[in-house]
């Protein structure tokens, strides 16, 4: 159950380093605009605010990064406080933005926690 638990939190690390580089470089062009179906005006004027939600999604996957390769304890309590922090965000995104936030952020999330929480 450890190494599912692992490679989980390895996925959800990967899926937020996905979301700092479509938000904070990717934004503009067309790969971004794709993910959300911006015509390149709106995606220019929101890009100081996508880079900004970047960033935090970057914070996601370092939390969780460190999280693995910290030695117990810690590397389970990170874990599960960061993932906590994903399943949230997700929640909220989903309610104030996009509700297929839920299946893309905050079900990755929660699969990742009951998996670390099993193993722990």
């Amino acid at each position: 159950m450890e190494i599912l638990a692992n490679v989980l939190v390895g996925l959800v690390a990967a899926l937020h380093m996905y979301i700092l580089v479509m938000e904070m470089f990717l934004w503009e062009k067309k790969p971004g605009r794709g993910l959300h179906g911006f015509e390149p005006e709106l995606a220019r004027t929101t890009a100081p605010m996508a880079a900004n939600q970047g960033l935090y999604n970057g914070f996601l996957a370092a939390g969780l990064v460190w999280g693995l390769i910290a030695g117990d304890p810690t590397g389970f309590r990170v874990q599960v406080f960061f993932l906590v922090c994903v399943v949230i965000a997700g929640v909220f995104g989903a309610v104030t933005a996009n509700r297929r936030i839920l299946f893309a952020q905050a079900l990755p999330g929660a699969l990742a926690l009951a998996a670390v929480l099993a193993a722990g």
